[in-house]
């Protein structure tokens, strides 16, 4: 009788887990797998900074599930887990559908939990009600629409002062999103925004990044974090370390210093916790609540149960960053892992080997750091763009995310809103 696999999220991890069943044991009919999420396609995140500046369409990087999945042979079901019987080998489904909003049980013999993570607020007073999170492909749309909005209403105020509270955009974070999403909005502001909109001077716009620690890009080799920490003051981006944000409110955002900083949009990157389903799992979590698990990637006390991606613990066995190349290889260790036990061979143990890093700085700048080699500029610009190309998945995606690039740099960006715009609260026009 075939082995019951069940993958829990469509991400990196999940998505690479179930390819490799497939191949290795759905193939031969040895286990029946299926993925479970609560989205149905598969989101390519390293791009979605590209979305919110209207640089690519939003389509173009969302993959659907079954389109991805093709001839392989697992099965999937769009739903939410409800909860986790760990004892009893079931996953208590909520399934998303306007006919049946009843539950189900999914029984398993074998367990791949990878949900992915959530916005860590730290606690901070105002932080989930008051900011613009930053982590689905909606979030990212949204944040698209509220930037060209602002602007809309910038461009036909006549008091100075409301004008550059709607042009400033503070990003609370200075990691990898919250860097590349900065200097995205850069580009769409100073390039197409600035040049357009006949009531915006560059002068009005500011942006602003607030990071907690020392350094932004932390990870990265210190030459290069500081070389981008010069770029983007070049750019006239203000990036400021060691200033965590204290407050949040409607209109701004309190500095630990006892700064208050006047700005209608505050955008979140600062830090992510795990899912609320890995957080439940009876075992050890570490800080964030990621569940701890041993070298093969299982959970103790349940080793048919493994955990991978931003779900799994950094224990010493596996201190990896939480980045797209490290989920899809426990994506991959924990496929085998199952063939191997199904098998009765040894398992295989996650070491994590640095693949480098790359940074986008905006429209044609990037750092690099791969391989001991370290370098900057317009052709590491060139090389992230071909790497995160190569990374997409299927050759339609690829294609359509080319064209937008290529029509990127002949035509003008699509600032088009499409839902209706909110009332401004200064003019009161709009909705």
């Amino acid at each position: 009788m075939p082995k019951r696999v069940v993958i829990l999220g469509a991400g990196f991890a999940g998505i690479q887990a179930a390819v490799d069943l497939s191949k290795s044991l759905g193939a031969r009919g040895q286990a029946e797998i299926t993925l479970v999420s609560d989205q149905n396609y598969f989101l390519f995140t390293p791009l979605l900074p590209q979305i919110a500046s209207s640089n690519i369409d939003p389509r173009h990087i969302a993959q659907p599930v079954r389109d991805l999945r093709g001839r392989r042979s697992f099965r999937f079901i769009r739903a939410s887990v409800r909860d986790l019987d760990l004892d009893g080998h079931e996953v208590h489904l909520k399934v998303h559908d306007d006919l049946d909003r009843g539950s189900g049980i999914l029984p398993y013999d074998y367990l791949v939990i990878s949900p992915g993570s959530r916005t860590d607020y730290f606690g901070i007073p105002g932080a989930r009600e008051n900011t613009w999170d930053f982590k689905s492909l909606e979030d990212a749309v949204a944040l698209r629409e509220r930037v060209l909005d602002l602007c809309e209403h910038a461009d036909h105020t006549s008091d100075d002062d409301i004008r550059r509270r709607l042009l400033t955009f503070v990003i609370v974070g200075g990691g990898y999103t919250g860097i590349e999403l900065v200097t995205e909005l850069h580009d769409l502001l100073f390039s197409y925004v600035a040049q357009r909109y006949r009531g915006i001077r560059s002068e009005d716009i500011r942006l602003i990044v607030l990071e907690a620690g020392p350094a932004v890009l932390r990870g990265i080799h210190p030459k290069l974090a500081a070389h981008s920490s010069r770029r983007l003051a070049r750019k006239g981006i203000e990036v400021r370390t060691n200033t965590p944000a204290a407050r949040c409110f409607s209109g701004g955002v309190e500095t630990k210093s006892g700064e208050v900083i006047s700005s209608d949009t505050i955008i979140w990157t600062a830090g992510v916790r795990a899912h609320e389903i890995v957080e439940s799992l009876p075992c050890a979590h570490d800080r964030i609540g990621r569940a701890v698990v041993n070298e093969h990637l299982q959970l103790e006390g349940h080793l048919e149960v493994f955990v991978a991606g931003d779900s799994a613990a950094a224990t010493e066995a596996l201190d990896a960053p939480r980045v797209a190349p490290v989920a899809i290889d426990q994506g991959r260790v924990a496929a085998r892992n199952i063939a191997h036990t199904m098998r009765n061979e040894e398992l295989e143990s996650y070491r994590y080997v640095s693949k480098g890093m790359l940074v986008s700085l905006g429209m044609n700048y990037a750092v690099v750091n791969i391989g001991g080699l370290r370098f900057s500029g317009y052709f590491a610009w060139l090389f992230w763009n071909a790497v995160h190309l190569y990374k997409l998945v299927g050759l339609k995606k690829q294609l359509q995310v080319a064209v937008d690039w290529i029509l990127g740099e002949i035509f003008p960006r699509d600032a088009a809103i499409i839902r209706r715009p909110r009332r401004c609260p200064y003019c009161g026009t709009g909705q």
